[in-house]
């Protein structure tokens, strides 16, 4: 980058232009007012400077850079590359390891992009070590050429300035006009969480390009000139190389025809064969690059190309930070590429992928090469592009599965290389999200009719793609098809055959799939495949949930996460179903401590456990957080649920204008991923929106819709809350739909006698159904055992009203008592009040009014944990600091975060530091 309008040409010592900008002066004032405004509010702000190439952009940029240094900002600025743009984080890490003191140095920036294989993780730490900083002094970020970066830094940078928007951090993006380009995406991922502005750069006025042709040639500049700079069209990049081209041609009457490429040529002419031949190089390997590589691909050793380097620098077409060497201007790279020959270009860049990874650069540093340069046919091409999807696979699963749809292009039909290629393009674009593209890819393979060890290692790569699409019965239907036919190697049989108690586990009768599945658990610990064993494990895990055996799921999924800790979040809600609460927490501090991966299931396992011991606010930040989390990685799992559960948490606190925006939401959800468990989920909630807005035969018939919806089914859905489905059965007087809810609790708590959630609830409901008093005692002694508060004030309800029906009214008032308080300490305001109605109707003396509902705006309003978190932000604890005091995870601190700002009307830590030293407690 420079500073300024300044070119050094060959012969000439003297700048083109005066230090400073030309016609930019309403521009800068408007930037520098951004600066000041987050240096003086101490929140977050972005600047996106559009215009064509060699408008000004950077120049702007670097004048904007320079007033934040001055006025104390902490600076990081860099620039993406065109044939950088697929290298993961290499738009980010130009930004990052810039600067007089780096925001990472270089081994800990490499690290994160190579060890960690979450982006949302990656994104976190990122965040942690930015927010630190601005703890410190304001910062700037810069990108310059945004519309070239690569997806994971847009990724980053579509996330970071959202989350870090109460901090002083102000975000400059440069980038060229491109609807729903970047750029664009960027901003409007911003938008409305800080201020935003897009700054437009036109053409230069005449006035200004005049000023630029007076300061390089000063009273040279005639007519003949002034007609020249016209057709730059007001493009002060192109007047300027044009300026440059009269400066080193020699003085003649001959026109010099406008335009860049030629203006470059005329630069060109004088140069020596071998410094443009060097310059040809390095456009090919990119605006940045390596003297080694272009000295490769010239053929040539460094020490004889020093001339030519040489004789480049002097020129200003190439700058050298003593590492890489750089062009300029990219539109002087594509200049001096444009002079290839379309031909050799091809060539020159299967050449350059070649030195590339012979000097041992990444395999993905050579892909943009290998895309340009491939051929049909070209097995070192497509080998390289199998590599780089893996190694780019756990960071950007969508760029490794672009790779590898171009390398199976790359693969004629007839070769047996296409079904090993199409293997692992299967396996890619199903991590990827992409299942439909993934089981269309593996259908055209298996219609080529392969040997059927071929076949079946196809189909085994489906299984997941099947899984994942909700399609158990194809899935059973492909696997039992693979292996009648045989010919699989052991390893392959094993996984099929694991693949196969997965499908099971979605179907009737579980004692024949629990039976398939230790068939395949024996198998594949016998070979020793591990895909094997975590498939026939997870299936097990399945059987045994959807069977309703919480010990036995337990142990399967505990086994499971041992191998693979990836399935932790199955194993915590595992812990959950028995009632160890402890355990599960336990595991969940673990989680917080170290970057785990699948955090959105982390935060339901999170949710789950919050909501179970009666922590309502808690649980629906969890969730919340959880949905943000699935929506940035664009892989929907527990949306719907989600929304469900948020929904009746709505409900219980009295807020039915949510309540609604989440039955609505989880319906749209529905839509997308309508398997048999978000279907019933749905239906049980439309069952209880009934009962609220007092439609009993709506809720019943929604209810007998749930118990159509298949026998596991049913208890799962409803396994804490088949006394709500009693109460609305027996008020539509449905008293056989009752009573095949309570065998279904029955049931349930034969097969867990050891989990008093499970043996109280039973007892309740048989309580209710038969409206006996006695087991109404019994269900609540029960429960005292259980973790889960919501459960226990349930229960305590329906014996009060049972106590006050029989006039046993001083037992009634207790059981109601604890009920209330329950609810209350849960933030169940609404399920509070209406035990507190029934206790006024009672007659119950000196029973307190129930608490006031929280204010919408001001410190007030906040929850207990928004109220802690924000204690701690304003001491001046980071995020993650925050997380680990408060064992959450700092998506979740993020979230609280959000809410604290909305209420208390603020944008900055500084402004909620102050709100929080002016309380009277502080």
């Amino acid at each position: 980058m420079h500073t300024e309008w300044v070119l050094k040409v060959a012969g000439a010592g003297s700048p083109l232009s005066r230090s400073g900008l030309r016609g930019r002066e309403a521009e800068l004032a408007e930037l520098e007012a951004l600066i000041n405004s987050v240096a003086r509010a101490g929140s977050a702000g972005m600047a996106l400077i559009q215009g064509e190439p060699g408008i000004g952009k950077t120049t702007l940029l670097t004048e904007v850079v320079a007033q934040a240094r001055s006025t104390g900002f902490s600076v990081s600025v860099g620039k993406a590359d065109e044939l950088h743009h697929i290298v993961p984080l290499s738009s980010l890490a130009a930004c990052v390891l810039q600067g007089e003191q780096p925001l990472l140095s270089g081994d800990v920036f490499a690290d994160l992009a190579r060890n960690h294989d979450q982006r949302i993780w990656l994104v976190e730490r990122l965040a942690e070590v930015i927010e630190a900083r601005a703890g410190d002094v304001p910062v700037l970020i810069g990108l310059d050429d945004v519309q070239w970066a690569d997806p994971l830094s847009r990724f980053a940078l579509q996330q970071l300035p959202t989350r870090l928007r109460t901090s002083p951090v102000l975000w400059i993006l440069t980038g060229r006009r491109e609807p729903a380009g970047p750029a664009e995406e960027i901003v409007a991922a911003a938008a409305g969480s800080f201020t935003t502005v897009t700054v437009p750069l036109g053409p230069l006025t005449g006035e200004a390009i005049a000023q630029l042709a007076d300061d390089a040639l000063g009273a040279a500049v005639d007519e003949r000139v002034r007609e020249l700079l016209d057709g730059a069209g007001g493009n002060p990049f192109l007047a300027v190389e044009m300026l440059a081209g009269l400066r080193t041609a020699e003085a003649t009457d001959n026109f010099v025809p406008p335009g860049l490429v030629v203006g470059v040529r005329s630069r060109l002419r004088s140069m020596k064969p071998d410094t443009l031949r060097f310059l040809q190089m390095g456009a090919v390997l990119g605006r940045t690059f390596g003297l080694q590589d272009a000295a490769a691909l010239c053929d040539r050793s460094p020490a004889t190309l020093i001339a030519a380097l040489e004789e480049a620098v002097r020129a200003g077409l190439l700058d050298d930070d003593g590492e890489r060497l750089a062009f300029r201007h990219d539109l002087l790279r594509q200049a001096v590429y444009a002079d290839i020959l379309p031909s050799a270009r091809k060539t020159l860049h299967r050449d350059a992928a070649r030195v590339l990874v012979a000097a041992g650069h990444p395999a993905i540093d050579a892909v943009p090469h290998v895309l340009r340069g491939a051929v049909p046919g070209d097995e070192e091409a497509v080998a390289l592009l199998q590599r780089a999807a893996d190694d780019v696979l756990a960071v950007t699963p969508d760029l490794a599965a672009d790779l590898m749809t171009r390398a199976l292009a790359l693969v004629p039909s007839v070769r047996p290389l296409r079904f090993a290629v199409g293997e692992q393009a299967i396996l890619v674009l199903t991590r990827a999200g992409r299942s439909r593209d993934a089981l269309s890819t593996g259908d055209e393979l298996l219609a080529a009719r392969p040997a059927l060890d071929v076949f079946s290692r196809l189909q085994a790569a489906l299984g997941g793609t099947l899984w994942s699409m909700d399609l158990a019965g194809e899935l059973r239907r492909r696997t039992e098809a693979a292996l009648a036919l045989g010919g699989a190697l052991p390893e392959i049989a094993a996984r099929l055959a694991a693949l196969r108690t997965l499908a099971l586990s979605r179907e009737h009768d579980l004692a024949a799939a629990r039976e398939a599945g230790e068939t395949a658990l024996r198998d594949a610990t016998a070979i020793g495949d591990r895909e094997a064993h975590v498939l026939a494990l997870s299936g097990l895990g399945e059987i045994a949930q959807n069977a309703g055996e919480n010990a036995l799921a337990l142990e399967r999924f505990a086994a499971l996460s041992a191998i693979d800790p990836a399935f932790l979040p199955e194993e915590i809600v595992a812990h959950l179903h028995v009632d160890d609460f402890e355990t599960g927490q336990r595991l969940l501090l673990r989680t917080t401590q170290a970057g785990v991966p699948r955090q959105a299931m982390m935060l339901w396992a999170q949710g789950q456990h919050d909501l179970g011991v009666g922590r309502l606010d808690d649980a629906d930040a969890a969730f919340l957080t959880m949905e943000h989390l699935e929506d940035e990685v664009q892989v929907p799992v527990q949306q719907v649920n989600g929304r469900v559960i948020r929904s009746r948490i709505a409900l219980l606190r009295g807020d039915r204008e949510a309540a609604r925006e989440h039955l609505s939401a989880a319906r749209e959800r529905l839509a997308a991923k309508p398997n048999p468990g978000n279907t019933a989920a749905v239906l049980f909630l439309e069952a209880v929106h009934a009962e609220a807005d007092g439609d009993v035969g709506l809720s019943v018939a929604k209810v007998r819709q749930v118990q159509q919806a298949g026998a596991f089914m049913r208890w799962r859905l409803l396994r804490d809350w088949v006394d709500a489905a009693i109460r609305m059965a027996l008020s539509g007087a449905d008293h056989e739909l009752a009573e095949d809810l309570a065998a279904q609790a029955e049931a349930h708590a034969g097969r867990n006698p050891a989990v008093p959630t499970a043996t109280g609830i039973a007892a309740q409901a048989l309580g209710l159904v038969k409206n006996d008093l006695a087991v109404l005692e019994r269900s609540v002694e029960l429960l005292n055992a259980s973790p889960r508060a919501l459960v226990r004030a349930a229960a305590s309800a329906d014996l009060g009203r049972a106590l006050l029906s029989a006039g046993r009214k001083q037992q009634a008032v207790a059981a109601l008592i604890r009920a209330r308080d329950t609810y209350t300490e849960s933030g169940a305001h609404a399920a509070a009040e209406r035990v507190r109605q029934v206790l006024n109707s009672a007659g119950a003396a000196g029973v307190r009014a129930a608490p006031v509902q929280r204010p919408v705006q001001g410190w007030d309003a906040l929850t207990a944990s928004e109220k802690r978190i924000a204690r701690l932000i304003a001491q001046g604890h980071t995020n993650r600091s925050t997380a680990e005091l408060l064992v959450v995870s700092p998506h979740t601190v993020n979230t609280h975060l959000t809410s604290v700002f909305r209420k208390l009307e603020i944008n900055s830590r500084v402004q909620l530091a102050n709100v929080v030293m002016a309380l009277p407690d502080s």
